[in-house]
């Protein structure tokens, strides 16, 4: 790797995450969901957050979102990031909250609302982190 590239920062990695970032890395995200209420849950974890149930399993996720909060950062906090970037929190289809960054053009105006379509963004280190696009 070139030594000019710079490092995106590495997921922070819990006794439950490899699985989820198992599947990002191969572009088709799962998450977990609860085999006795189907309660979908993110982050991942050792049972269900609403049922407390331990009986999990890892399904792929639709892909589909709507943007509920946004902001445009204009100052530089990490070098893999270069401002101006945004920062985009979505609530999946499925019904748990992400927070990543619209790809592309920013449309006009409030962007909350917004339907959103899971895309899967190679870094120039080869990372791959799941980020959102405007549906067309």
């Amino acid at each position: 790797m070139d030594a000019d590239i710079a490092r995106t920062p590495s997921p922070v990695l819990g006794l439950d995450d490899r699985p989820m970032w198992d599947s990002i890395r191969d572009r088709a995200m799962r998450l977990q969901r609860c085999c006795g209420c189907g309660t979908w849950q993110y982050p991942p974890g050792p049972g269900c957050t609403a049922c407390l149930s331990e009986n999990l399993e890892w399904r792929p996720v639709s892909g589909k979102a709507t943007i509920i909060s946004w902001v445009v950062f204009h100052r530089q906090y990490l070098a893999a990031y270069p401002a101006p970037y945004n920062a985009i929190a979505v609530r999946l289809a499925e019904g748990p909250v992400m927070i990543s960054n619209l790809e592309g053009d920013p449309p006009e105006g409030s962007w909350i609302g917004r339907q959103v379509r899971l895309v899967y963004a190679e870094m120039p280190d080869g990372a791959v982190l799941p980020r959102f696009a405007l549906q067309a």
